[in-house]
């Protein structure tokens, strides 16, 4: 038995037309094929894609983005950046708005099982790339986004598989 994944569900882990799309073309008999393949197409991301999949991405410490399981997604994987300690908010919302001047757009992160201590000292440290390497940084993060998703998704359905 093999699983075709609907180019919608893919699209909820990243949203990439173009990735989406090969995809859902294909029927994968394990998950490791389908999570091989889909860091495959994700490599390279060209920079429109980017852009394209940053869309769907909200700041860091704030509400959560995108459609249906899409921003169920989000609001999981920031749940554990959350935190009641203002200084560190501050530190947050300073580093994303200093972030987004030098780099101009939104940081991202993979924030499942970061804490919001953790993100913040990420953030500061990836001021100091300069924009080659930190656009390498937001590729590899969108593809370790990309995965955990389709873990989360696609794990089931190939469970009883060899």
């Amino acid at each position: 038995m093999t699983v075709t994944p609907s180019r919608e569900d893919l699209l909820t882990c990243l949203r990439v037309e173009r990735w989406a799309d090969e995809l859902a073309s294909h029927s994968y008999a394990t998950l490791l094929e389908l999570e091989r393949t889909a860091v495959s197409v994700a490599t390279p991301l060209s920079p429109e894609e980017i852009d394209e999949a940053l869309a769907a991405h909200p700041r860091i410490g704030d509400q959560h983005a995108g459609r249906g399981k899409e921003a169920d997604f989000s609001a999981q994987e920031q749940e554990a950046s959350q935190s009641d300690d203002a200084a560190l908010a501050e530190r947050l919302a300073a580093g994303n708005a200093a972030y987004e001047r030098k780099f101009g757009r939104v940081f991202l992160i993979r924030a499942a099982g970061r804490s919001r201590e953790g993100i913040v000292i990420e953030l500061e440290r990836r001021l100091e790339n300069d924009d080659v390497a930190e656009i390498a940084e937001v590729a590899d993060q969108l593809r370790g986004i990309a995965l955990l998703r389709i873990r989360s998704l696609f794990a089931p359905a190939f469970v009883g598989q060899s």
